[in-house]
């Protein structure tokens, strides 16, 4: 692996406002949860496995991008591990560590940037979550990839889909990682559970994003933004598919 050290190195960025304490307004006006009896292992490998068109959320990949961020974006990739368990499929995320140079502090998923030897975005994220949380590769069923997401920290991010078979054993980079936690799909996947939020931004504009409060952990930005692009997924493919198969019965 190369040295962090030794890239070029972007200005840091601050975000300047605390996420969490923002004015926020429910974000599920008009949209209805994907029933946890349709988040099977073998119903999400037959939509999540498909090419596409995948709906994206109108708020979408951000536009805004920090000073000193502008410019053609890194480009990174992260896995979406969805991990089988009895009780239900969860998602598998990171709490990333303070002193990290970005997202320090940030809930997240597995990844990081794509490197010159990685053959493919998805090599790349089956990488960084081994590297990151000691997930081996082995364990890791890829179903396919959603459209990048483009971060206003100038970060081009390929989500990398994946079924998780239990067994494996977490060792992860005490540099990097400082917590791994899994959240239960049926939460992620009901939008009663996403809040909009609204924060100031310097140049008086105002940056708005998702979050997703679980238990004690605040996730928001562009993991928030990608877990409601997957949301958006699993209801296309899952709850309006399960219509059209009962309308063509009747």
């Amino acid at each position: 692996m190369p040295d962090p050290s030794s890239r070029p190195r972007r200005p840091r960025v601050a975000v300047p406002f605390d996420p969490a304490s923002q004015p926020w307004q429910p974000a599920d006006i008009g949209l209805t949860a994907v029933p946890e009896r349709l988040l099977t292992p073998e119903s999400l490998r037959e939509v999540l496995s498909q090419d596409g068109p995948w709906p994206q959320d109108p708020l979408g990949s951000t536009e805004y991008r920090h000073p000193g961020r502008e410019g053609p974006p890194v480009m990174a990739a992260v896995l979406v591990p969805l991990v089988v368990r009895p009780e239900g499929v969860s998602v598998m995320l990171t709490q990333r560590t303070a002193h990290l140079y970005d997202h320090a502090g940030q809930i997240s998923f597995p990844g990081g940037r794509v490197e010159t030897y990685d053959a493919t975005p998805i090599a790349t994220a089956l990488r960084e979550a081994q590297e990151e949380t000691g997930l081996a590769a082995e364990y890791v069923d890829v179903l396919g990839t959603m459209p990048d997401y483009l971060t206003s920290t100038g970060f081009a991010i390929t989500p990398v889909l994946s079924l998780v078979r239990p067994g494996f054993t977490l060792a992860p980079d005490v540099f990097e990682v400082a917590e791994i936690f899994e959240v239960p799909l049926a939460f992620l996947a009901n939008p009663a559970n996403h809040r909009l939020y609204r924060g100031p931004l310097p140049d008086g504009r105002e940056r708005r994003y998702y979050a997703m409060p679980w238990q004690k952990y605040f996730i928001w930005g562009a993991t928030a933004g990608m877990l409601r692009n997957l949301y958006h997924a699993l209801h296309h493919g899952l709850v309006a598919g399960e219509g059209h198969a009962q309308s063509d019965a009747a």
